[in-house]
C-alpha cells in the first residue's frame, strides 16, 4: 500500500495555509478598513508576497541539496532568468506610455536602438512568456547540468562552478549591448495582460497566485520525494557509488531534479517581478544564491517545510534589520549561518522535532 502524500494533520495545516493566504489575507487587505487593527496593509501584502517567491526558491534548493546532496550556489541565476522573461513581457506591455512614446522600451530608445533584438521576438505574447519562464531556466540548467554531472563534478567543486555560472551571467546582463537593460534592468511596468498592474486588486491577484503556486509546489515536492524517484535521489545523496553498483545511473536522476529545481526558481522569479516592480542583474549576484542556501539550512534541509520556514524567518529578520540596523545586517546573516551550521545542523524544524521528543 502506497504511503499517503500527507498525514491528516499535515493536510489540515496545508488547508489552513491555503485559506489564510488565499481568502483571509485578501479580506483583511481589501475589505477591512485601514484604521482597523485587523487591516493588512499593502506593504505587508507585498512583503509576504515577495517572501513567498523566495520560499519557492528555498523549496527548490531543498530538492537539490537536502534530498540529493548537491549544494548549488547558483540558483539565483534561474530565479533571475524567469524574472527577466516576465520583465520583457511587462516592458512590451508599456507600449506607447513610456517616456519616449515609442513602441520600443525606453532603454532601447535611449541607446538609439532601431529594432527589437531577436530574443525579444516572443516577448509580446503572454502565453509564450509563461512557457519561456519555465523553458529558459530549464534549458540552461539542462545544458550546464549535463556537462557537470557527466564530468562527475561533486561537492565543493560543483558549488564553485555554480557560483562562477551565476557571476558570469550577472556580468553578461550588465552589458547594454545584450538588450536586457544593463545596470538598471527593467522597471516602470504599467500593465499585465492589458490590466493596470499598480492596483490593489491586481496586487492581491498576484499574491494569491504566488500563494497557490507555493502550496502546489510543496505538494509536488512531497510527491516527488515520496516516490521511487525520490528514494533513489536520497540514496544518491547518502551513497552514490552504491547506487551505481545497484544498477542505477545517478546522472539521469541528478539531472532531472536539477532541471525541475531550476524551473521552480524560474516560476518564482516570474511571480516576483510584477510584485516588486523591478528586475536587474543584481538578482544574479553570488550573494543572492548563497542566501537561498542559507534559507534552506536555517529552516532544515530534507524536510520541505523547513526551507519555507527558513525563507520567512531570514527575510522577515532582514526586512526589520535593514531598516533598524542596516549596517549590521550582513554580520547577522553570516553569524546566523555559522550558528546554524555549528549548533542547529537540522535547522529550526529539526530543533522543534527534538523539543517534541521526535526524531530530527
Amino acid at each position: 500500500m502506497s504511503k499517503p502524500l500527507l498525514t491528516r494533520s499535515a493536510w489540515g495545516a496545508w488547508l489552513v495555509a491555503l485559506v489564510v493566504l488565499c481568502a483571509v489575507v485578501p479580506v483583511l487587505n481589501l475589505w477591512v478598513p485601514a484604521d482597523s487593527v485587523f487591516h493588512m496593509s499593502d506593504f505587508a501584502v507585498a512583503l509576504v508576497g515577495k517572501i513567498m517567491c523566495y520560499a519557492i526558491c528555498a523549496l527548490a534548493m531543498d530538492l537539490i541539496w537536502g534530498y540529493t546532496g548537491i549544494l548549488s550556489l547558483g540558483h539565483g541565476v534561474f530565479f533571475a532568468l524567469g524574472g527577466y522573461a516576465m520583465g520583457m513581457y511587462l516592458m512590451r506591455q508599456i507600449g506607447l506610455d513610456g517616456n519616449y512614446k515609442s513602441a520600443l522600451p525606453d532603454f532601447m530608445v535611449f541607446l538609439d536602438w532601431k529594432t527589437l533584438p531577436w530574443h525579444w521576438t516572443l516577448s509580446d505574447s503572454f502565453v509564450a512568456t509563461l512557457l519561456l519562464v519555465v523553458l529558459v531556466p530549464g534549458l540552461v540548467a539542462l545544458v550546464f547540468g549535463f556537462f557537470a554531472f557527466r564530468s562527475r563534478i561533486k561537492g565543493v567543486y560543483f558549488s564553485i562552478i555554480t557560483q562562477a555560472m551565476t557571476f558570469a551571467a550577472m556580468l553578461l546582463f550588465f552589458r547594454n549591448e545584450t538588450g536586457f537593460g544593463g545596470n538598471n534592468g527593467f522597471t516602470d511596468f504599467k500593465r499585465i495582460v492589458d490590466i493596470p498592474i499598480a492596483t490593489t486588486s491586481m496586487r492581491m491577484t498576484l499574491f494569491v497566485m504566488t500563494a497557490a503556486t507555493l502550496l502546489s509546489f510543496f505538494l509536488m515536492a512531497r510527491w516527488l520525494v515520496g516516490s521511487k524517484f525520490g528514494r533513489v535521489l536520497q540514496a544518491v545523496r547518502d551513497a552514490e557509488t552504491r547506487v551505481m553498483f545497484s544498477g542505477y545511473n545517478p546522472i539521469g536522476y541528478k539531472l532531472t531534479i536539477w532541471v525541475i529545481s531550476a524551473m521552480m526558481c524560474g516560476v518564482a522569479g516570474a511571480l516576483y517581478v510584477p510584485q516588486v516592480g523591478i528586475i536587474n542583474p543584481s538578482e544574479m549576484s553570488p550573494a543572492n544564491s548563497i542566501e537561498i542556501a542559507i534559507w534552506a539550512a536555517v529552516g532544515g534541509r530534507a524536510t520541505l517545510i523547513g526551507p519555507i520556514v527558513g525563507a520567512f524567518l531570514v527575510n522577515g529578520a532582514k526586512s526589520w534589520l535593514t531598516v533598524t540596523y542596516p549596517e549590521f545586517w550582513l554580520y547577522f546573516l553570516g553569524a546566523l549561518f555559522i550558528g546554524v551550521t555549528l549548533f542547529l545542523p537540522d535547522g529550526v524544524v529539526g530543533l522543534v522535532k527534538k523539543l517534541k521528543g521526535g526524531k530530527a
